[in-house]
Order: C-alpha cells, then sequence, then structure tokens
C-alpha cells in the first residue's frame, strides 16, 4: 500500500528544494523537497487510491512512514492520524506516546499532542491520571511539552488547575520548548479566560518568554 506514496513522492523529489527545508528544521531530517500544498495533494491522491481512511486505524502503516528518512513520510502519518481521529480511542495513546518520542520536534509534537491526544483525554479523562500526568513530571522534553500543550484546543473546556499544576512543575526548565509551551498554552486559555491568566502570571515566577508569549492578548 505504501508502495503508492512512496511513487508519488519519489515523483516530485526536488533535491534544491530539501535544503531550505532541512534548514528550516536545523538539519535534523532529511527531506524530499516536497513544499507543502504540494504534499498535501499527493498524500489525499494515496488516500484516494489506497482507499485508506475507509479501513480501521493502522498503527502499523503510520509507524511504517514514521520509520522513513525524509520528513514528508512523518507528515502523511500525522495527515492520516488527523483524518483518523473518530477511529482513535484511550488504546491508542501508548502508541502516539511513542511517536511523540521518536524523530521527535516541534512539527510532529505540536500536532500529536493538541490533536489526537487532546482528543483521546478528553474523551476518556482517566487518561491523565494514568499515563498524561508521568509526562508532565517526567525528564523528556517532549513529552512534558505534550503534557503541557494538550489542552490547547480545549478552550472553556480547559481544565484550569490541570494547567496551571503542569506549568508550575515545569516553570523552572530552561530549554526553550519548554518555556515556549508554557507561554504558548497560556495565551491560547487567555483569549478564553484572561483575568484567570492575567492573575497567575503576575503570581507565578516564569521565564521572561513565557511571561512574552503568554501575555500577548493581555
Amino acid at each position: 500500500m505504501l508502495d503508492i506514496l512512496v511513487d508519488l513522492y519519489e515523483q516530485n523529489r526536488d533535491r534544491e528544494k530539501a535544503i531550505p527545508m532541512q534548514n528550516y528544521l536545523k538539519n535534523h531530517f532529511p527531506f524530499l523537497g516536497i513544499k507543502t500544498p504540494e504534499r498535501r495533494r499527493l498524500v489525499k491522491q494515496f488516500f484516494d487510491e489506497s482507499n485508506i481512511l475507509k479501513e480501521d486505524f493502522q498503527a502499523d502503516i503510520v509507524w511504517a512512514l514514521w520509520e522513513k528518512d525524509e520528513r514528508e513520510y512523518q507528515y502523511a502519518a500525522l495527515d492520516y492520524i488527523e483524518k483518523s481521529m473518530k477511529r482513535l480511542n484511550k488504546q491508542h495513546l501508548p502508541f502516539l506516546e511513542q511517536l511523540i518520542v521518536s524523530k521527535s520536534w516541534w512539527d510532529t509534537v505540536d500536532m500529536l499532542a493538541p490533536k489526537p491526544v487532546g482528543a483521546i483525554a478528553r474523551e476518556y479523562p482517566e487518561v491523565i491520571a494514568e499515563r498524561i500526568d508521568g509526562w508532565a513530571y517526567g525528564d523528556h522534553l517532549w513529552l512534558r511539552r505534550s503534557a503541557i500543550l494538550f489542552q490547547l484546543k480545549y478552550k472553556a473546556q480547559t481544565d484550569e488547575e490541570l494547567l496551571y499544576r503542569y506549568i508550575v512543575q515545569n516553570k523552572g526548565s530552561k530549554e526553550f520548548f519548554i518555556q515556549k509551551a508554557i507561554g504558548w498554552a497560556l495565551r491560547e486559555y487567555s483569549k478564553t479566560n484572561r483575568a484567570s491568566v492575567k492573575a497567575f502570571i503576575e503570581s507565578t515566577d516564569l521565564a521572561n518568554l513565557s511571561i512574552r508569549e503568554g501575555s500577548k492578548y493581555i
């Protein structure tokens, strides 16, 4: 089945375009050089020709894409996950965790945390205590970022106490991606509860980056 996508991608490989794309992600990953609009068209063609979206969620397909070298394959996996959200349940959370900690960078983690992880945690809130708490209090950078960001789209359904608890747990981090996540989460929640976020920022010893990002709409 993946041969369809591989053929489509290879036919559109552009080594010159790949260079700035690789540079944008600090050369952590090789690229085929397929820009987003074209990549989305090719992935849609793959979905249409393979009929994969008409079948049950296939974690093995996702993992096969994840194991390929070029970053566009991981993006195809993310597109497939997003199209399959209604087929996900709490049993898929360990698999999503595996994706978060594999080939990790903001471009994959920042889709996985607020979308599939956030959707599962909303539908099955028991996974927060069972698993996501461990992310927030653990040592893995990208799991900690995911814990801070998984409620990003919750708006009025945000568990404010939980959000603030995770932020307080991680506020002393020197990691850019943690400080940025804290600010991003606060900024998004401030659209729903400006006064609460303002009071939290004023009463909490946060990194300057977190304050700057979190205060944009205050």
